[in-house]
């Protein structure tokens, strides 16, 4: 179809300008903002959106929106993170990064409440004693650095997060490489690969895809920390759960959430197709995936949170409130470094010497 005109006009959900339909990418796409949104054409030739994630957080009520107990807003100056506290408390720095400017923030528009959350399993203590090990485990770093990264600063934070389900049915192609040896007329010994085509399919069903919402702490740990006991453990959300704890509010809306987990999963199925491709090798892998059965929900997840200043440096540590599982920065000590360095080089050179008198 070489021209298509919608019968109605799609808003952009993330600027709401005019999103117009872009045949390459075979999706909606914002001229404005590059917000894409998933479509598909009807046989009638309307063009309609496919991903019902968009137009759920367009209508959700607004008694689905705000935290069901009064909190107050503070935002980082400096990291931007958004923090929500008990309405009597008094900030006097960031939770996530230890900075004093912080800014009330009145919020236009109330977020999405979470539909659920793990609740705080592994002890603070325990954390503690855990982050001690951790620190003397990593013999790069500073032999000061225990004394600079307090554990008395280690509190217990709610991050937000967007969980995404869906079924793939997946066809792929390939090229499937056999491995060959044969004998040339010099008697050497040659390896060639024989070609062939190969196809099959797939289908897999994701089961809450996470995607961190969070501002305030590094997404390269977040990503360490997994995986969160969210399908068997998720509680219902209760304000009384986050009752004494800090929660960030998400600033990763839906729309780019979407995106990310669409990413993900795209990555993850073609590993799963390649996998199935036969032989010892391959070449040209093509893969046609379908999506349906697509949900999401937003949830908050349980984190102990450490964040310290090491030179001109900012430092966190994290660990899984659900598992006890520990990702963290450190700095390295570069005098270590140099003498690990030397050392090789000497045990090289006598190496060589011994070899040398051989």
């Amino acid at each position: 179809m070489s021209e298509l005109t919608a019968l109605r006009k799609f808003p952009c959900p993330a600027c709401g300008a005019e999103a117009e339909w872009n045949p390459q990418k075979q999706m909606l796409v914002c001229p404005f903002c590059g917000t894409q949104s998933p479509a598909e054409i009807k046989s009638d030739g309307t063009l309609v959106e496919e991903n019902d994630l968009i137009a759920a957080l367009r209508s959700l009520p607004e008694d689905q929106r705000g935290w069901a107990a009064e909190k107050t807003t503070v935002r980082c100056q400096n990291c931007n993170a958004i923090s929500v506290f008990d309405e009597k408390r008094v900030a006097q720095r960031c939770d996530f990064c230890g900075s004093p400017s912080l800014i009330a923030v009145d919020d236009m528009k109330s977020p999405v409440r979470p539909a659920g959350l793990l609740a705080f399993i592994v002890a603070q203590g325990k954390v503690r004693e855990d982050i001690r090990q951790w620190y003397g485990s990593h013999w790069f770093a500073p032999n000061n650095l225990k004394a600079k990264a307090l554990t008395d600063t280690l509190h217990g934070v709610y991050l937000p997060y967007w969980t995404f389900d869906a079924h793939v049915a997946a066809d792929w192609t390939a090229e499937a490489g056999y491995r060959y040896t044969v004998r040339g007329s010099d008697g050497k010994s040659e390896t060639r690969i024989r070609w062939e085509h190969a196809s099959g399919a797939l289908e897999h069903f994701f089961d809450d895809v996470l995607v961190p919402a969070s501002q305030g702490v590094h997404h390269k740990l977040l990503a360490k920390l997994e995986p969160f006991p969210t399908t068997t453990e998720l509680k219902p959300y209760d304000p009384g759960y986050i009752s004494g704890w800090v929660v960030e509010q998400y600033q990763i809306d839906l729309v780019a959430a979407a995106q990310a987990s669409r990413t993900r999963m795209d990555g993850d199925v073609r590993n799963m197709c390649s996998q199935q491709v036969p032989g010892d090798t391959q070449r040209n892998l093509r893969v046609q995936a379908d999506y349906s059965a697509q949900t999401f929900k937003h949830i908050l997840l349980p984190i102990w949170l450490l964040t310290y200043n090491y030179g001109t440096k900012t430092y966190q540590v994290t660990v899984n409130g659900a598992t006890g599982k520990i990702a963290g920065e450190y700095p390295i000590s570069w005098i270590k470094v140099t003498l690990v360095v030397i050392a090789a080089l000497i045990v090289i050179i006598i190496f060589a010497m011994l070899q040398g008198n051989k």
